[in-house]
């Protein structure tokens, strides 16, 4: 079998397979890289020295059964007999569901998570989105500190627990979306600047140095990162990816890592003759992430959109801190601002920047499909204190406006797991590291962090206590019983609306029209013939739709249908759904 690991500091370079050691040749074809051949069969464990340094593992590697600090093992990509015929699964016309495995069960394995999957089919959901898979320290994490980015998670599984929880998927009709983090690895378990200059100091980022995109070097850093999503893409089966803040990509070069990424996902595309695609988070509302490369853009598919989520987080809670604080000041104004120009923020002052943000978005030429939107994520549960969900934090009526807003907004919905039965359960910031150190500094930190905020040491979770991640996995009895049966009873039926009726799907954003009222605290917009009506009041709300005839198709409280007047009467903390005839 063949080895190569890219060290192009190194003197010297060696092998160590199933306890054989030899010397590797320089490739004399690709500067910096050094190959070999040795006996090996899937499982075979491995790992390289550099300049007799200790044995590390392969900054390549598709296995670390023994985490992030053990030897790699080989993978056999083509043992694995897929059942599954599967042409692929585009993203418009999509809704996502983010799933993080380590809390989607009691279990936290792929395979447990696959059992699952039956309830997201049933709910009508396409694509299920998991968060990080690559290996981190100790068992439980968010998976935001991986390190290995061709690699799956031991405990989770592993890479056939992977492929099954694919195959599954697709059996089902679901499409995958892996989360992948670009932007940072480790700290524990990085052992990547013994073999080359994958960082730079040039820049940095909120976790350290920057990984090098553009400093000498970075050719062979850019191929890394790329051939890692490709693999994904190609060996597993997934279908997207999701870039984690790619706003901390920093790159000076005339084509941009996320132009040279998107062209190689669309080369793999064409060769696989399935669609793939790629989901960004950024923090830049810069339409050029997500406006085609033939147009000047960088090519990404889709983006998060955090403004859309702001808006409706401040017009639902009233909560002003923060990022909120623009938002919070006129919140229906807000929302109607994103419901019809995709951003907030598009050029205006952001005062929790203390400068102008972001630039307007071309409705001509971006597709409403291409900004994902949502009332809850990981990160906007997980980042609170206490890790409390919109339901802990707002009525039933409102929660149920919030995914009424979610599922018929021009945008590609996304959900965060359990948002659709109204878990009970929070979701809070858990880790297990293994290094003492870094475990006593991530706890002082996030105390540290929320005493800023005015909360008490004691009442920040500790995220190294086993309990923190015990008390965020779903609880999977409460779908069956009251108040939550009714509200996955209203996602279900939201979700089939929008299968149903096209207007819902419609990629054009210049089409949504908006009419709001401030002070009796309703919402109502259209999309072609669908009007859609929310009332975050508490008091009845009359609201008018026009005189053209119209048919209520869900409404979270009984309602009648507009009468010749043409005004709609909602009851308070309540949403409907029609269509003009």
């Amino acid at each position: 079998m063949q080895f190569e690991v890219w060290a192009p500091q190194a003197g010297r370079t060696t092998l160590t397979c199933d306890g054989v050691t030899r010397a590797l040749e320089r490739d004399p074809e690709r500067p910096g890289w050094w190959c070999g051949q040795a006996e090996a069969r899937d499982g075979s464990r491995y790992g390289f020295a550099v300049d007799d340094g200790p044995v590390l593992p392969d900054p390549r590697s598709r296995r670390q059964p023994d985490g992030p600090d053990g030897l790699s093992a080989v993978v056999d990509q083509g043992r694995y007999a897929w059942r599954a015929e599967w042409g692929g699964r585009p993203l418009p016309g999509g809704v996502l569901y983010e799933l993080h495995v380590g809390t989607y069960t009691p279990e936290g394995t792929l395979d447990a998570a696959a059992e699952r999957l039956d309830h997201l089919a049933g709910l009508g959901v396409t694509h299920v989105e998991l968060m990080p898979l690559c290996p981190f320290p100790g068992r439980h994490g968010w998976g935001y500190e991986g390190v290995s980015l061709w690699a799956v998670h031991e405990p989770y599984g592993g890479p056939e627990a992977l492929k099954r929880f694919v195959d599954r998927a697709h059996e089902l009709g679901l499409g995958v979306v892996l989360d992948v983090v670009h932007n940072h690895l480790g700290p524990s378990g990085n052992y990547l600047p013994a073999f080359g200059p994958y960082f730079t100091d040039t820049h940095h980022t909120p976790w350290g140095v920057a990984v090098n995109l553009d400093a000498p070097g970075s050719d062979e850093v850019r191929a890394y990162l790329v051939d890692s999503a490709l693999a994904w893409l190609r060996d597993y089966r997934v279908d997207g990816l999701r870039l984690d803040a790619v706003h901390a990509l920093v790159d000076t070069r005339a084509c941009h890592f996320l132009e040279e990424l998107s062209t190689a996902v669309d080369g793999l595309a064409a060769d696989l003759e399935r669609p793939l695609f790629l989901i960004a988070e950024s923090d830049l509302n810069d339409p050029r992430i997500i406006t085609p490369r033939a147009e000047g853009g960088l090519g990404v598919h889709a983006q998060w959109n955090d403004d859309f989520h702001h808006a409706l987080h401040a017009a639902l809670t009233g909560e002003s801190q923060g990022y909120y604080a623009d938002f919070a000041r006129a919140p229906l104004a807000a929302l109607a601002k994103t419901l019809t120009r995709g951003y907030f923020h598009d050029g205006t002052y952001s005062s929790f920047r203390g400068r102008g943000h972001g630039r307007a978005l071309d409705r001509g030429r971006v597709a409403a499909h291409r900004l994902t939107g949502y009332s809850q994520t990981h990160d906007q549960v997980g980042n609170r204190a206490q890790g409390d969900r919109l339901a802990a934090l707002v009525s039933p009526g409102l929660a149920a406006c919030a995914a009424t807003l979610t599922l018929t907004a021009p945008f590609t919905p996304m959900l965060f797991m359990g948002e659709e039965w109204a878990a009970g359960t929070p979701w809070q910031f858990f880790t297990d590291h293994t290094d003492p150190e870094l475990a006593q500094a991530v706890r002082s930190g996030r105390r540290r962090e929320f005493a800023a905020h005015g909360w008490k040491e004691e009442d920040v979770p500790d995220p190294q206590d086993p309990a923190t991640r015990e008390r965020s996995c779903l609880d999977w009895s409460e779908p069956e019983r009251q108040p939550h049966a009714r509200v996955l009873d209203w996602y279900r039926r939201l979700i089939a609306l929008r299968s149903g009726q096209p207007d819902l799907t419609d990629p054009d954003l210049a089409d949504t029209r908006v009419a709001y009222d401030a002070e009796a605290r309703w919402l109502a917009f259209r999309r072609g013939d669908i009007r859609v009506a929310v009332n975050l009041g508490a008091e009845p709300a009359a609201i008018p739709l026009g005189t053209r005839p119209a048919r209520v198709l869900a409404a979270w409280e009984p309602v009648q249908a507009p009468g010749a007047d043409g005004v709609l009467r909602v009851p308070g903390e309540s949403s409907v759904v029609l269509v003009q005839e």
